[in-house]
């Protein structure tokens, strides 16, 4: 039996194959970077343009705001009735400070007469030693803007306004008697002018009296008008 014998490599074959391989591991490299770069890129998308242009004519709106100023003096007149003596004029005068936007302080003094003439057309000498006694009070309250908002003049005119109920406590003095007094109502402020406003109040008087022989609590309505100027 004839057996094949096995080939011989010699060194110069070795170190030919050797020095093939190492070419083709270096060269492959380069061959990837320079087809990654003659690759062709994507474009670029573009943005579609828009469909509809807006054309508004913006306005210029000026922004209704409360004046910031902080004190008011206030000139009333108006109508106090009087618990079974009728109605008669008053007038007084209110000095308010507005805490905040919502919440404002108020002291106010005010004087009328009273008339006893329905009385003496029964009782001889009436009720009061003279035909007319003085009702003065002063008090403080607490007001609170419950309806801010305007008031329209035509169609062009606007004005700042706010609505309120007010309260608060004091002293009425009528025919020498000094009385404690609650005091509640609403009104309406306009503004005409940042330093000026119209007011509108309707308050109630609740104190006791004794001239009819009799102690009783009295209701007194008050209806005024005012001239407020903001400072």
């Amino acid at each position: 039996m004839h057996i094949a014998p096995h080939p011989v490599w010699s060194a110069h074959a070795v170190a030919a194959a050797m020095a093939m391989a190492l070419a083709l591991a270096l060269a492959a490299p380069i061959a990837l970077a320079q087809s990654a770069q003659s690759a062709p890129t994507a474009p670029a998308t573009t943005a579609a343009p828009q469909a509809v242009v807006p054309e508004v004519a913006r306005r210029d709106i000026k922004l209704p705001s409360l004046p910031s100023r902080d004190f008011s003096v206030s000139l009333f007149a108006g109508t106090y009735a009087t618990q079974n003596f009728g109605a008669a004029a008053v007038t007084g005068l209110r000095l308010g400070y507005h805490i905040t936007e919502d919440f404002f302080a108020e002291a106010s003094f005010g004087q009328s007469k009273v008339s006893d003439e329905a009385f003496r057309q029964v009782l001889p000498g009436g009720v009061f030693p003279d035909a007319q006694e003085t009702l003065s009070y002063y008090n403080v309250a607490l007001g609170v803007n419950v309806l801010p908002g305007e008031v329209f003049f035509g169609r062009r005119h606007a004005r700042l306004s706010a609505g309120y109920v007010v309260g608060g406590v004091g002293s009425t003095r009528f025919n020498n008697q000094r009385r404690q007094t609650l005091h509640l109502g609403f009104g309406l402020r306009v503004y005409l002018h940042p330093r000026m406003a119209l007011q509108a109040d309707v308050r109630d008087h609740v104190f006791s009296l004794d001239l009819l022989g009799k102690r009783q609590s009295t209701q007194n309505l008050e209806a005024t008008a005012a001239f407020t100027f903001v400072f």
